[in-house]
């Protein structure tokens, strides 16, 4: 094939079929800080770890960050504090979970006037009747805490989403009373909750596409967020099909972490939307976020991971290796970074690696002991392969020398 454009070698079926249009807008809200948190794995980060989780979230372009629940005690409230006065000047805001009582809501009130930030509340309600029936609530009285705490936060200033739990396994008809009455309260976003992970895509998109005629009925102007676990692992084509299908705004967390089995993870997402197109944001700052977020947290970092696991863009094996290695050779790192890769490393500010095991070539050897200015010898290739032959995985760097140089 003589001088092909890059689009005449990947042929994209992700593209090729028909679908509605891409959305029209995408907002991120980082929910790291607040339900990640509530994984049982998960360590509370020191509130330095914390401010720079939320400078990297804004190098991102992540728009929200949900920083906790000022309901959790005076530690919540003084790290909310914090981390909201730290968004002066950057282009991230806050908000914080709050039950629908106006005694978690008034605290957000004193907060918003000693930092002089905003801080969207995230008023939330338990709407399945499966959990109704476990709390021993009635309907009415539900409307009644709705209206009452979703009122009181927006006749303080506070802008308001109101969040219906477990949405994904609640009856229509308490869908609508539901959110017709924080609506009409003035709640300025809606949000639907997968809050145990129970949603399928085709589930996704029938619910999503019932709120929107919800909000049709109700006359304003009303965004809709997305809020989904990954209890059946779909947390991420879930929120995919959700904003396909509708919603202007996902949740997610670093890694995914969460209750459970944890959140849609906001690594994943953006790196996917990325590369259906349907963002333009700079992710060379993720791999530090995903690193950071392991870090001080504690949340699992698995070797195969996708995009930032350490085996992600590493690899050993000779047929692999080789075509990688004759695309560096060609001086074309956009070929490099595909040829054996569904996601180009540099996108994400990483590289691809070659190592040395019992599936190796000699290219591998050859692009490893020239990447490292070893003299490369017929004795020497022939050494290494020997020792990964023999090896039961990868050669560590120092035998891979020894061997080189034996």
């Amino acid at each position: 094939m003589a001088n092909p454009t890059h689009d005449d070698l990947i042929y994209d079926w992700n593209t090729a079929g028909t679908y509605p249009p891409r959305p029209a807008e995408i907002l991120f809200d980082d929910e790291t800080l607040r339900d990640g948190l509530q994984s049982p794995s998960a360590r509370n980060p020191e509130l330095s770890d914390k401010l720079r989780l939320i400078h990297l979230m804004d190098q991102l372009g992540i728009h929200t960050a949900d920083v906790g629940l000022p309901g959790a005690g005076d530690q919540a409230r003084h790290h909310i504090k914090k981390l909201v006065q730290e968004m002066q000047g950057l282009k991230i805001k806050a908000n914080v979970a709050c039950r629908t009582l106006v005694g978690d809501i008034a605290p957000v009130v004193d907060m918003v006037q000693a930092t002089g930030q905003p801080i969207e509340v995230c008023a939330f309600i338990g709407s399945s009747p499966i959990r109704q029936f476990a709390e021993g609530w009635e309907m009415e009285k539900m409307l009644g805490l709705v209206k009452e705490s979703v009122s009181f936060a927006v006749k303080n200033g506070l802008p308001c989403m109101f969040v219906t739990e477990d949405t994904t396994r609640a009856k229509p008809e308490d869908v609508r009373a539901l959110y017709l009455t924080a609506i009409e309260a003035g709640a300025q976003r809606i949000c639907v909750c997968d809050t145990c992970g129970h949603a399928t895509p085709d589930g996704v998109r029938a619910l999503i596409s019932f709120v929107q005629q919800v909000v049709k009925e109700s006359g304003a102007n009303v965004g809709i967020d997305w809020h989904g676990h990954r209890d059946r692992g779909l947390g991420l084509i879930n929120s995919i099909a959700a904003l396909r299908a509708g919603a202007s705004r996902v949740h997610a967390c670093a890694l995914g972490v969460g209750e459970r089995a944890g959140n849609t993870e906001m690594d994943l997402l953006l790196v996917n939307l990325r590369l259906l197109g349907w963002i333009d944001n700079d992710l060379s700052a993720l791999g530090e976020y995903v690193r950071l977020a392991h870090k001080v947290i504690g949340v699992p970092l698995p070797s195969n991971y996708s995009v930032f696991g350490s085996d992600a863009f590493e690899t050993g094996t000779g047929v692999h290796a080789a075509a990688v290695i004759k695309a560096f050779k060609k001086g074309d790192h956009w070929l490099a970074n595909r040829v054996y890769s569904g996601v180009p490393a540099d996108m994400v500010g990483l590289e691809q690696v070659i190592k040395i095991g019992p599936m190796s070539g000699k290219s591998n050897v050859i692009w490893y002991l020239e990447k490292r200015g070893i003299p490369v010898t017929d004795r020497a290739v022939d050494n290494v392969l020997a020792a990964a032959k023999n090896a039961k995985g990868l050669l560590r760097d120092e035998e891979i020398v020894t061997a080189a140089r034996s």
